[in-house]
């Protein structure tokens, strides 16, 4: 059941979702939703996902410093996204980070904020194809409850002030 999106009825603002990973494009999506956000009045969320393997318990100790170490990975890639984000637009984004399957966290993150409008993926313009991310949520795009943006890697500052 997905919950009817409320983005532009009074009392509420649309939000764009954004993927921050490891990835070398994700700027690109930040840099649009940044725009776009500003543009209509909108904010954005920005959205960090530890995948989590299965964890052994006798190496839990092990597990707890990795799990420290991954939210502080995680903590400082959303720094520096927020940073763009304010830089590019002037606006302080939402930060969420959940651990688990991507698809699963993201498609949560969508059903409890209910002003979330659209999720907006960058796709790298490389040899090796547009990135995990963008490649596996391809799969599933046609049941998303929100439009998904792909926004193209090569795409300069520019272009996407004129799209945004």
């Amino acid at each position: 059941m997905t919950t009817q999106r409320r983005s532009y009825e009074a009392g509420h603002k649309p939000k764009c979702l954004v993927i921050v990973d490891a990835s070398a494009d994700w700027d690109r999506a930040v840099y649009y939703s940044s725009r776009w956000a500003k543009r209509i009045g909108g904010g954005v969320v920005m959205l960090h996902v530890i995948e989590t393997e299965e964890q052994n318990q006798q190496w839990l100790g092990v597990a707890d410093i990795m799990r420290a170490e991954a939210h502080e990975n995680a903590n400082a890639a959303l720094d520096r996204a927020a940073g763009r984000a304010n830089g590019i637009a002037a606006i302080t984004p939402e930060r969420v980070i959940r651990e688990g399957d991507a698809t699963e966290q993201i498609l949560d993150v969508i059903e409890q904020d209910v002003d979330i409008a659209m999720l907006v993926l960058s796709a790298s313009p490389g040899a090796e194809g547009p990135g995990p991310l963008t490649t596996m949520l391809a799969k599933t795009v046609g049941t998303f409850p929100i439009p998904v943006v792909i926004v193209p890697g090569d795409l300069g500052d520019s272009d996407l002030d004129a799209l945004s």
